[in-house]
């Protein structure tokens, strides 16, 4: 059975992979999304908007086009002159309206050819003149339907807005909030309804879920603390042969993993909580802790630790910021490469800390990232049993930073290993 090495053909896909199906983002929705030019994103306020304003800019085209038709025919009616001169009648022109008729000289024909001329002229300027009035009056009516529009638009959406901003609080883990809309019982006071009614089921679901692993992991420690003590007060037994001794230590170190995956479900199903009591911790002195806590581990494996921690404050529970640094500290000493390194930064940004875990080891596809952070989830296995953890400690990490309000991404570094990156807001 050794001599069957065809078998390892999924190593192929990597390198396909990376390329074919890249990361998935990390998109925290309870951070509005942020555009370049937000006034030309096509929301439904400015489409309605457009199709109010569209709709009365249609109707007085409309409207000024058949004005502007019958002052023409009107005007054409009355074209022909209504009087003409002829030889021998004395004609005083008073008004500069047809100054050519102030020509000395003239005959009744030119007189008259003279007088229509002025008349159509006339006619001209009169329809000029009101389609100019009528466009710059049409104009000035677009722009105040324009904002009126707007205005009634934002206002008949303004439920929507509601529901919106409800919808993000609730996707950050906080399933207590409801929209409760008033109003008239229309179409968004239904779907506003429906919402809440899915919520209340929704909270009903996740509360109950996170009940029965608390007090399923609460309920397994009394049995677990009990055979860790009978296992060791019969190891301490000195006339224990041998081979009940080591079976004793097996046992042992299978309770200890029991107890740690318990340990690791009640901190998953208490992290899953938005935390409300908050203090300022400075993420600089929590991964120096977990440093320590996994120096003597990184020195049995030959993993130098390394990096520069400068202070970063942020406000949130101390004990889960820690479990954060020493989940990835321990991660990344346990999936390490031989001689290798784990770099620990620290760094404040504006609005913002950052905590980055670094170390050499394997090489991480792209597409199998994501994978990592769900529960019991390890890379290439799945729930498989490992000496290196219960397969719960990204996913406490995870659950931890969004209780917190940040996030967390993976990135494959180059030659192999992992750049883990933490955000929580400050």
């Amino acid at each position: 059975m050794p001599a069957t090495p065809p078998t390892p053909a999924p190593p192929t896909p990597p390198q396909a992979g990376p390329s074919a199906t890249p990361p998935k983002p990390t998109w925290d929705p309870r951070q509005p999304v942020v555009r370049p030019f937000p006034w030309l994103r096509p929301t439904i306020r400015i489409r309605l908007t457009l199709l109010y304003g569209g709709m009365f800019l249609m109707a007085g085209v409309l409207l000024l086009t058949i004005i502007y038709l019958l002052a023409a025919n009107a005007l054409s009616v009355g074209s022909e002159p209504l009087i003409k001169l002829v030889d021998g009648s004395q004609v005083r022109v008073t008004g500069d309206t047809c100054p050519d008729l102030k020509t000395p000289g003239l005959n009744a024909e030119q007189a008259n050819r003279i007088l229509e001329q002025c008349m159509l002229d006339q006619r001209a300027q009169a329809l000029g003149s009101l389609l100019r009035r009528s466009l710059l009056a049409l104009l000035g009516l677009a722009v105040i339907a324009f904002a009126f529009g707007y205005a009634m638009a934002g206002r008949v959406l303004s439920p929507l807005g509601k529901i919106t901003r409800t919808a993000r609080r609730v996707a950050g883990t906080d399933l207590t909030r409801r929209i409760e809309l008033g109003g008239p019982d229309d179409e968004l006071k239904e779907l506003s309804d429906t919402f809440d009614e899915m919520l209340d089921r929704l909270e009903r679901a996740f509360t109950a879920q996170q009940r029965f692993v608390a007090n399923a992991s609460h309920e397994l420690r009394t049995p677990l603390a009990i055979n860790r003590t009978l296992l060791e007060v019969h190891l301490s037994d000195p006339g224990v042969s041998p081979e009940l001794q080591q079976l004793g230590k097996t046992l042992l170190a299978t309770n200890e993993r029991s107890e740690q995956l318990v340990e690791g479900l009640l901190l998953l199903a208490r992290s899953d909580n938005e935390i409300v009591d908050r203090k300022p911790v400075d993420l600089a002195e929590v991964a120096s802790q977990a440093l320590d806590q996994a120096r003597a581990e990184a020195q049995a494996k030959g993993v130098e630790l390394r990096g520069t921690r400068q202070p970063a404050v942020v406000q949130g529970n101390g004990v889960l910021l820690e479990r954060i640094a020493l989940n990835l500290v321990q991660n990344a000493v346990r999936y390490n490469a031989p001689d290798g390194w784990v770099e620990v930064t620290t760094e404040a940004q504006p609005g913002q800390a950052v905590l980055v875990v670094e170390n050499t080891g394997p090489v991480v596809p792209a597409y199998e990232l994501e994978n990592i952070f769900e529960p019991f989830r390890r890379l290439r296995t799945e729930r498989t049993g490992s000496d290196k953890g219960v397969g719960l400690g990204l996913s406490i990490v995870r659950s931890v930073a969004r209780a917190h309000g940040g996030r967390i991404t993976a990135e494959p570094r180059e030659g192999g290993g992992l750049v883990m990156r933490v955000v929580l807001p400050t």
